[in-house]
C-alpha cells in the first residue's frame, strides 16, 4: 500500500495549503492543494500515513490568526507505516496534529509534547473505528468530559441546555446529561436533526433554531427553568437562554460559531440577567485538562461500550474534499462528527 508514495527513496505527500484570508464563509478559494517531497526517515522517525481527518469549528477563527500561505491546521487520525523509532512501531495508529497533509515525518523524541497534545499512539478500544480518535474519543469528547462536567457540575433532576446540540460536541452532551438524571434541551439547525436527537440519543426536547417564538418554546421545553448551560454558539440564542436560566446556574462556554463567518457579531446586553440571576460563566480550552487527557478518552470509551453513549459519524471520502468537508461542517450539514475519509 505505501510502495506507491515512494519513488528513489522520496515520499510523496499531498497537502492543503491555506492561501487566502478567510472573509465571511469559507470556500474553495481559501485554499490550494500541492504536493511535496519529504525525504528518507533517519534514525528515530517516523512516516505516519493519514486514514481520518478532521473538520472543526474551531479551525475558523484560528487560522485567522496564521499568515497566508501555511498549512491549514488540524488532528487527524493516521497509520505509522514505516519507523526507525522502537516506541511508535509499524501498524500504530497515532492522533496528531498534522493539519491537512496525506503523509507525515517526525521525530516523536524531539518533538516537544505541548498542552495540544500534539500526537500520541491512540490505545485500542475493541472494534470501535480509529476515526473516533477524533471524535468521542479525542478533542470533542474531551471537552465534554471536562468542560462540561467540570464546569457545569450537573445534578440529578436539572435542566441542561446545549447548542449546536448535533454536532460531535453537542450530541455528547445531551447524553452525558442524561446519565447524570438531567433533563435535556437541544438547539439545532433542521427539523430532521431535532427528531433525530429526541428518537435517537434520547434527548428530551429540542427546537429548531430557525423557527420562529424560541423564547416561548424555550418555556414549554424548559418549564422550571434552566440550571445549566453548555454554550457552542454564542450570540443572540445565548442571550435568550441567559433570560431563562434559575439562580445560581451554570454555563460552560465552548464556542460561538454564530459569529465565525460574521466580520462584526452583534452583542445583546446579558448583563442584567447575569447580575440578577447570580449565574456563573466560565470560558475554557480543553487543552488545560492535558494532564488528563487519556481519563476523559478512557471513560467515553467505556460508556460507549456498555452501550450507554452512541456515536454517529458524518463520513466525507477523498482527501482532495477536505475543504468541501470543512465548509459542510460550518454550514449545519453534519449530524455529529465530521470527518474525512483519506
Amino acid at each position: 500500500m505505501i510502495r506507491r508514495f515512494f519513488s528513489n527513496n522520496v515520499i510523496k505527500a499531498r497537502k492543503f495549503m491555506y492561501v487566502k484570508d478567510f472573509r465571511g464563509e469559507p470556500t474553495a478559494a481559501n485554499f490550494d492543494l500541492v504536493e511535496e517531497n519529504l525525504p528518507a526517515l533517519k534514525d528515530g522517525e517516523v512516516l505516519a500515513q493519514a486514514e481520518y481527518l478532521s473538520v472543526d469549528p474551531y479551525m475558523r477563527p484560528y487560522m485567522m490568526s496564521y499568515k497566508a500561505p501555511c498549512l491549514m491546521i488540524g488532528g487527524q487520525m493516521a497509520k505509522i507505516v514505516d519507523s526507525k523509532n522502537a516506541e511508535f512501531p509499524v501498524d500504530s495508529t497515532i492522533f496528531g496534529q498534522f493539519g491537512w497533509r496525506s503523509h507525515t515525518v517526525l521525530n516523536p523524541t524531539e518533538v516537544q509534547k505541548n498542552a495540544f497534545r500534539d500526537y500520541y499512539i491512540l490505545p485500542k478500544y475493541g472494534n470501535l473505528p480509529s476515526s473516533l480518535g477524533l471524535g468521542y474519543l479525542g478533542m470533542p469528547g474531551n471537552t465534554v468530559y471536562f468542560g462540561f462536567l467540570e464546569l457545569c457540575q450537573p445534578k440529578e433532576g436539572e435542566t441542561v441546555v446545549v447548542t449546536g446540540a448535533a454536532g460531535a460536541v453537542g450530541t455528547l452532551v445531551g447524553q452525558v446529561a442524561k446519565l447524570k438524571g438531567c433533563r435535556i434541551v437541544g438547539f439545532a439547525g433542521s427539523d430532521e436533526k431535532c427528531k433525530w436527537l429526541e428518537t435517537e440519543l434520547g434527548f428530551d426536547k429540542t427546537i429548531n433554531y430557525k423557527t420562529k417564538n424560541l423564547y416561548r418554546q424555550l418555556k414549554d421545553a424548559a418549564p422550571k427553568g434552566i440550571d445549566c448551560y453548555f454554550d457552542n454558539v454564542g450570540g443572540e440564542i445565548s442571550s435568550l437562554i441567559f433570560s431563562q436560566m434559575n439562580d445560581y446556574g451554570r454555563i460552560s462556554v465552548c464556542g460561538a460559531i454564530s459569529s465565525y463567518n460574521t466580520e462584526i457579531p452583534k452583542v445583546p446586553a446579558v448583563q442584567t440577567a447575569f447580575v440578577f440571576k447570580q449565574l456563573k460563566m466560565e470560558g475554557f480550552l480543553v487543552w488545560r485538562y492535558t494532564d488528563r487527557w487519556m481519563e476523559g478518552i478512557d471513560q467515553v470509551a467505556k460508556w460507549i461500550q456498555e452501550g450507554k453513549v452512541k456515536y454517529n459519524e458524518t463520513v466525507t471520502d477523498g482527501f482532495e474534499n477536505t475543504p468541501q468537508a470543512f465548509i459542510d461542517m460550518l454550514n449545519g450539514k453534519n449530524f455529529g462528527k465530521a470527518v474525512v475519509k483519506v
